[in-house]
């Protein structure tokens, strides 16, 4: 048996490879509860009802194409912060993101009181 050796760069873009944070200010429309948000570079889901968009590959890049909604399905806390564990809709990422000071704390009390099915 012989075995090649097939550089990664073959199977996905290099600049993908980045893990690097790349802070992005952006507001947007919660595609959720059309609640207006103005992001400070962090933001990643809508503070009213965790809801996120699955639009990156690495924090920031805005690099994904799936561009699915992420539903909040789990709440984890950790070292005095709060975890929201997203999943997409669409092709099943899952992500985890902090919690913001900004968020509907009632929202990720119901949400940690939800037992969290994987589907």
């Amino acid at each position: 048996m012989q075995y090649v050796y097939i550089p990664e760069s073959v199977f996905c873009d290099v600049n993908m490879q980045s893990k690097k944070f790349i802070k992005t200010k952006e507001n947007f429309i919660c595609e959720q509860c059309g609640l207006s948000v103005v992001g400070d570079g962090y933001t990643n889901h809508c503070p009213q009802c965790l809801w996120s968009k699955h639009v990156d590959v690495h924090p920031g890049d805005r690099k994904a194409t799936c561009n699915g909604m992420m539903r909040p399905v789990q709440v984890e806390y950790k070292s005095d912060t709060y975890v929201i564990v997203h999943r997409c809709v669409l092709c099943k990422h899952t992500k985890r993101n902090k919690s913001s000071p900004m968020d509907n704390f009632e929202a990720i009390i119901q949400l940690s009181a939800t037992p969290y099915k994987k589907v």
